[in-house]
């Protein structure tokens, strides 16, 4: 068992399946209290009825007050995990654009801003971020996707850097492929990237769990990102040349 969870008030959103099911399911075992959050409220129900936890559906950047009441008056954990996987190029509606930077951006961004003045006045609070190795790396075929999630992976850092002394933990989730409807849903882009190495959700939840205990704020599911990132940094031109690579085979097979 994690002490650090036990009897502590969990948020997770977009929970109803995939990654934030699996999360709530490790939380809820590691003895936290755990509210459900998810747009389908029969999803969250359901999750939260396995559980023993409590639903509270909608729109994840507007959940955080009633969430907070569910459990008592306190937020301890907040679970960042709702997001959209947008795919499309520099040429991708305007509406796509905006939905990308309001779930996998802003949505953060409206949930620090209610969670933060408590967590800083008692010197604690743990904010969890589900960002994809996209945050890191990029993604073929997904420009709103993976701009947004730089976007995340941002924030969290920022977040962290600028609240750590005072009690705030943050974890940046960045796995790869993740065997979920939103894996399915990145087609044939994601069938050449990430389907060939993709990790069951649980796989994610382990290693966030293990992330928590070694009070790390980067979580790399897949531990061969870390090397990708560093030629990334070092080396960018090789790096893009390579990714570039990819985008021509993958637009060969189209």
């Amino acid at each position: 068992m994690v002490e650090a969870v036990q009897d502590a008030g969990v948020v997770v959103t977009g929970a109803g399946g995939g990654i934030g099911a699996a999360v709530a399911r490790r939380f809820a075992a590691e003895g936290a209290r755990v509210v459900v959050n998810d747009l389908d409220a029969a999803k969250a129900k359901a999750v939260a009825d396995e559980i023993g936890g409590i639903a509270v559906p909608g729109d994840a950047s507007a959940i955080v007050a009633e969430a907070r009441d569910a459990l008592g008056g306190t937020v301890d954990v907040y679970c960042a995990n709702a997001g959209v996987a947008s795919g499309g190029s520099e040429a991708a509606d305007e509406k796509v654009w905006a939905l990308a930077w309001d779930v996998n951006v802003m949505a953060h961004v409206r949930a620090a801003q209610e969670l933060l003045p408590a967590w800083l006045e008692r010197g604690s609070g743990r904010f969890v971020s589900t960002v994809s190795a996209a945050g890191l790396l990029t993604m073929i075929g997904a420009a709103p996707y993976s701009v947004t999630k730089h976007g995340a992976y941002a924030f969290a850092e920022w977040l962290s850097l600028t609240y750590r002394h005072r009690g705030l933990k943050v974890h940046a989730i960045c796995p790869q492929g993740v065997r979920t409807d939103m894996l399915d849903a990145t087609g044939s882009a994601g069938d050449l990237v990430l389907q060939p190495t993709a990790i069951e959700p649980e796989d994610v939840a382990d290693a966030l769990f293990k992330g928590i205990e070694e009070d790390r704020f980067l979580i790399l599911p897949h531990p061969e990102v870390a090397g990708y990132y560093q030629v990334r940094a070092a080396e960018p031109d090789r790096w893009l040349t390579n990714m570039n690579h990819i985008q021509q085979k993958w637009e060969a097979g189209r």
